[in-house]
Formats: C-alpha cells, sequence, structure tokens
C-alpha cells in the first residue's frame, strides 16, 4: 500500500508542476516529468522558471502567423524567417 501512495503522491506533484508550467506558456509534459521525479521542488522550479508568455514575438511575412522570435522557420507555412528589425516585433501574447 505504501508504494501506491508514493505513485500517487509523484503523479500529484507532475500535475501541480504541469499546471504551473500551462499557466506560464511551459511545457506541460517537461515540467509534469520534472515535477514527478523531484516532487515539490519541481513545482518550485515550474514557478521560479521564466514565462514562455514574456518572449518577443513577430508575424511571418508569407502567411501572418504570429511566432516567437527564436524560431527559425513559421509551424504555419515553412518560410525560412530572417531576424526582425526592432519595427517588426509584435506586442508579446
Amino acid at each position: 500500500m505504501a508504494g501506491g501512495q508514493f505513485l500517487l503522491i509523484l503523479f500529484l506533484c507532475g500535475v501541480s508542476a504541469a499546471i504551473v508550467a500551462r499557466w506560464k506558456g511551459n511545457s506541460v509534459v517537461l515540467w509534469f516529468m520534472i515535477g514527478a521525479g523531484l516532487p515539490l521542488m519541481g513545482t518550485v522550479a515550474a514557478y521560479l522558471y521564466r514565462s514562455e508568455r514574456s518572449d518577443p514575438v513577430r508575424a511571418c511575412p508569407t502567411c501572418g502567423r504570429v511566432v516567437s522570435i527564436t524560431n527559425q522557420i513559421c509551424l504555419g507555412c515553412g518560410t525560412d524567417l530572417e531576424f526582425p528589425e526592432p519595427d517588426e516585433l509584435v506586442a508579446a501574447r
């Protein structure tokens, strides 16, 4: 019975880290695994990790899809993107 309770605690810690990651716009699956592998510390780490929502974004010149400034290729149409000028940046998501 103790092994089942331990697995439940690991699962719940993983879920809590995933919820925090979703809230901040980060990878849910990655933070679930970190949260389950590092109970409680994973959730704290997900909370302290940077938010993807604050990254600058830009619009693709071909299809208009808004992508992160760090993307080299548009995920919508596959266009190779050049590094944008500061005036081409769009407000954060």
